[in-house]
């Protein structure tokens, strides 16, 4: 009874039109896609970040060939103080990090996606300068990550939404 139960669950998910977008593996379309994506350059100390957590996951992916998509981001980076003492002194700052971005496919010059990703984090400001300057940039390389990885799973959708036409 215990091996029916997962088997039937496997069967209902397939039915319901649920697949995998990585199916294929290395040599599937999505991977195939995401291999030939160029990033282009991105301004900033947060756009080298982003920049370079695009290029390690669309790197490892897929490739061979030239690209046959051009990435566009332009990045919004913003710290805010709303943590305040008696003294008017800050005690908690927010980071965000907002990307806008466009994959344009270099065949026909057409964009493809334009859309958005985001996060934020939270930071403590302490009594060190050091310490909050710190946390700032320890929160702008955590909020880069999630950037490239919330635009990497919009474009492997895209790849994925491609294939089936």
């Amino acid at each position: 009874m215990k091996r029916v139960v997962p088997i039937l669950l496997l069967a209902s998910l397939s039915a319901c039109g649920l697949r995998p977008v990585y199916s294929g593996g290395s040599h599937g379309a999505v991977a195939q896609a995401l291999g030939h994506v160029d990033v282009q350059p991105i301004e900033g100390k947060g756009g080298w970040l982003v920049r370079n957590a695009l290029n390690d996951r669309l790197s490892t992916i897929g490739g061979g060939g030239g690209p046959a998509y051009k990435l566009v981001v332009k990045l919004d980076d913003q710290i805010s103080g709303f943590g305040l003492r008696a003294d008017t002194a800050i005690t908690r700052e927010r980071r965000t990090l907002r990307a806008r971005y466009q994959l344009i496919d270099m065949a026909t010059g057409t964009q493809v996606i334009d859309d958005t990703a985001g996060s934020d984090a939270g930071i403590d400001v302490t009594s060190s300068e050091y310490a909050t300057i710190a946390a700032e940039d320890t929160a702008l390389e955590r909020l880069s990550q999630t950037v490239a990885d919330q635009i990497v799973t919009r474009i492997a959708l895209f790849a994925a939404r491609e294939k089936q036409r």
